[in-house]
């Protein structure tokens, strides 16, 4: 695919260069609590402004039904990418209406300006390819230029990720351009012992990431809610914990697969329980019990991985070479269940390898718990569309960009 060097080498000085980043950052009661994938499009958007380009930034924001909705707008983002550029960012309040065109056509050489919410428009995210092509032809008209950065929705066949491209001249953001060249590094150009950590809630969000795994990696460890199926499918009681019952014929074929492939599979040899699920909101004190992994009370819950397996999961990342991380290992977010969590980041951060952390709620605990992210050697901002493309499935988003 074409980058955005080839571009800025052609010329962009007054060109209307459309920007699809990925400014879903979460909001508290309209408040940025994370503005990581913010900041990871500013490379991109500053090399055009620098350039001369008129800038027209857009994404999506959470969920929306199709139709405005205040409780998702991009103004906070607009503001906020604006305040780490240090420049005026203008914001239009609809996406391809009156207000968009009078933002970009406001806009001189070096300006930037910000279009609300592509969901707010049902065009962006419908399955029906003329609905789909109707909105990109609307949003093609804003632009002469097109430059895809926002990875974190490359796996959506949406129209500004996947028909506008088809529309314009088209270019990968140095972001994407990046988080491609790392993932390549952990499909075609492993260097060995290749380690993975997964955790997070559900099996059934890993369950193709770790098929495409069991062919490529040395070895996986499991934590998070996720880990109680694997549990359970060896036969060992988890009390009130989550689990997934309908994944454990799947989860004990691939146990079984790892076994006789020689990948080692790593499970909690103890965790983290309680009977009731802590208060997040204000972190009152849970008091959490430690025991076995296969003695958990009928009446507790696991919410992290205990002391052993914290030492036990730092041993078995610290001689890689090469470790992908995706998925928390318990409820970080409660400072009594954040330890197991913040013993796997410590891990990478020791351990010499090239660490990937693959993006989502890993990503946000790395902020969250004081890590210094620069010391990871790459922190995706992507989760969704990390295991897709680990899983080796096509990336919508990609693939327009490389035609």
């Amino acid at each position: 695919m074409k980058t955005i060097d080839a571009l800025l080498a052609e010329g962009v000085e007054g060109k209307r260069v459309f920007v699809r980043a990925d400014l879903n950052v979460p909001l508290a009661d309209g408040t940025i609590t994370d503005d990581g994938r913010i900041r990871a499009v500013l490379p991109t958007v500053k090399a055009l402004a620098d350039a001369g380009a008129k800038v027209v930034v857009a994404s999506h924001l959470g969920r929306p039904k199709g139709a405005p909705d205040p409780a998702f707008s991009l103004l906070p983002a607009a503001e906020r990418l604006g305040e780490l550029l240090g420049a005026p960012v203008a914001f239009a309040q609809d996406t391809v209406g009156p207000a968009a065109h009078d933002a970009v056509d406001g806009l001189q050489p070096g300006q930037i300006a910000v279009i609300e919410n592509l969901r707010f428009n049902a065009g962006e995210t419908a399955k029906d390819d003329a609905e789909r092509g109707a909105f990109a032809d609307r949003l093609a008209a804003l632009a002469d230029v097109y430059v895809g950065d926002g990875f974190g929705a490359v796996h959506r066949k949406h129209a500004s990720v996947f028909d506008l491209p088809a529309r314009l001249p088209h270019y990968a953001g140095y972001l994407i351009a990046t988080e491609v060249g790392v993932l390549k590094k952990l499909t075609d150009d492993v260097k060995r012992p290749y380690a993975v950590a997964l955790g997070g809630a559900k099996v059934s969000d890993k369950l193709g990431v770790i098929d495409h795994l069991l062919e490529r990696a040395d070895r996986i460890l499991i934590g998070g809610g996720m880990a109680y199926t694997f549990l359970k499918a060896q036969g060992h009681e988890v009390g009130i914990s989550l689990l997934q019952e309908d994944q454990i014929p799947a989860v004990k074929e691939y146990l079984k697969r790892a076994e006789d492939k020689g990948v080692e599979f790593v499970l909690p040899v103890d965790v983290l329980v309680s009977p009731d699920f802590p208060d997040l909101k204000t972190k009152a004190p849970a008091n959490p019990t430690t025991v076995a992994a296969d003695a958990i009370p009928a009446d507790q819950e696991g919410l992290d991985i205990g002391p052993e397996t914290r030492k036990l999961y730092a041993s078995k990342l610290s001689d890689a070479a090469t470790v992908f991380w995706n998925g928390p290992m318990g409820v970080f977010e409660h400072p009594d269940y954040a330890e197991g969590t913040k013993a796997v980041a410590q891990a990478l951060l020791d351990s010499a390898a090239f660490t990937v952390v693959g993006g989502g709620d890993s990503a946000a605990a790395v902020r969250t718990l004081g890590f210094d992210e620069n010391a990871f050697g790459h922190i995706s901002t992507g989760g969704g569309a990390s295991l897709e493309y680990l899983e080796g499935k096509t990336l919508p988003g990609l693939a327009a960009l490389e035609n």
